[in-house]
Formats: structure tokens, sequence, C-alpha cells
């Protein structure tokens, strides 16, 4: 495959695991100078060790993208060490769960801060950045569950139904100044969100996972980040606001 991503900067919020980690990998194989943060050092380090074992070019800038400081930070770190903005995956998120009344006021808080006001705060400084500088593409990881109800999820899915109608309308704003985005939004996907329960084997987490979908199984992670690569680039020149769906079929 041809190096899609030669000669940009690509920008990874929470990849120091899972989709982050995999669609940081996916697109350094691709050309990309990326950029990983993270909360914690260790772990998006490891994801700038193994961009570089393969030959790739990447560094870490240890963040909380829910906090405005640290993402006007990374915007401009990014750009004085590689010159350059060119792509932003918005992946930094997290997960809770239960009945809406029995979720706590600052599990709550916590949830909205992380998988939302981050998304707001990373696209503002992203945003503000690009304009200035000929234009770029954001992808926003949001989910299948912003699309489909849940008994027992209703707080992460408001969370993700606001990243997809944030990425909507930001993307009508400023089309016109050449910034063109959209989001992914996964199901299922085999990462270490789905963690194994007490006595299980993987592979009745791959069934447990696997139940109800009318695939038959889990997404994995190069599927989802070939997603956010075909958002990211040329190809995909056409799409401005879509909210593309990887979930084997659920919310069809």
């Amino acid at each position: 495959m041809a190096a899609r991503f030669a000669g940009k900067v690509a920008l990874v919020t929470g990849g120091g695991s899972g989709i982050g980690r995999n669609t940081a990998l996916a697109f350094a194989r691709e050309g990309a100078t990326v950029v990983v943060t993270g909360r914690t050092a260790a772990t998006i380090e490891q994801t700038v060790k193994l961009i570089e074992s393969e030959g790739g070019t990447a560094s870490a800038v240890v963040a909380d993208v829910s906090v405005p400081a640290d993402v006007a930070r990374v915007v401009a770190t990014t750009a004085e060490r590689h010159g350059a903005l060119d792509i932003a995956f918005n992946n930094a998120g997290t997960f809770t769960a239960g009945p809406l009344a029995d979720v706590p006021d600052e599990e709550f808080a916590r949830i909205l801060a992380t998988n939302l006001t981050s998304v707001f705060l990373s696209m503002k400084h992203e945003i503000g950045f690009m304009k200035e500088h000929g234009g770029g593409v954001i992808v926003n990881n949001a989910s299948n569950l912003g699309h489909v109800t849940l008994p027992g999820l209703g707080a992460y899915s408001a969370t993700k139904a606001a990243v997809s109608q944030l990425t909507r309308t930001a993307a009508k704003e400023y089309i016109a100044d050449g910034i063109r985005i959209n989001a992914v939004s996964p199901g299922p996907i085999d990462t270490p969100l789905w963690p194994l329960l007490p006595g299980e084997t993987e592979a009745q987490r791959a069934e447990r996972m696997a139940n109800g979908l009318p695939l038959g199984r889990a997404g994995t992670l190069d599927e989802c980040s070939a997603a956010v690569l075909w958002l990211a680039a040329a190809e995909s020149g056409f799409a401005v606001g879509h909210d593309l769906v990887l979930d084997g079929g659920v919310s069809a």
C-alpha cells in the first residue's frame, strides 16, 4: 500500500492502548509522523517505542485532554516539534455503566469530561491551528451507542451521542476553511475496555462479546483503525460530517 500519509503529522489522543495505540501504529505505517497523547507516560511512551521499532517517527506528550491548558499545550508542542498538525484523531475516552439513577454525580462528571469535554477542547484548539495553516482533517471517536439504546449505559451513550452531534455541526462550520471533520462510531471492538470476567477464558470473552451481534463476532482493532485512516485520507474527501458506524449490524 502506498504511504497515504507521507509528510503528514497526525495527533492521536488516548494513544496508550486499544484503538488509540493501534491507530497511531497504522498512521505511522503509512508514513505519518505521529504525536501520541495520554495521561500515563509509560503507556504512550510504549506506543512511541512500538512505532519506532517499525521504523516510524513518533513522540509522546503527557496530557489530560479534558483540561484546557493541557490541550493547548499538546497542539503547541506538536507544532513546535514537527512543524505541522495535519490530522487529529480525538480518541480519548472512558466507560461507565449502571442505571441512570444509580450513577454517582461525580462519575457522570468524570465521563462527561473525558468523553465529551475532551473532544470539544481538542477540536477547538486543533481547528484554531488548522485555520491558520491551510486546513486539515479531524476524526472523532464516538460510539454506536450514540445511535442505539442499551439499558444501563445511558450516561456513556449520552456523551457519545453528543460527540456525533458536535462532529456534524463543526463539520459544516469549518469545511469552508479546508478542515474536514468526521466521526467513527465503533460497536463492540475487542479492546481492553472489555476485560475478562473472573475465571473467563479469551474464547469465552469473545463469545460473550459476540452475543447478539448480527455478524456473529466483535470487531477488530485493525478494522476500526482502517476506518479512521480512510476518513483521514484523501479518498474520503467527499465525506463531511459523516459518522461511520462499525458495529457488525447492531444499529442497521
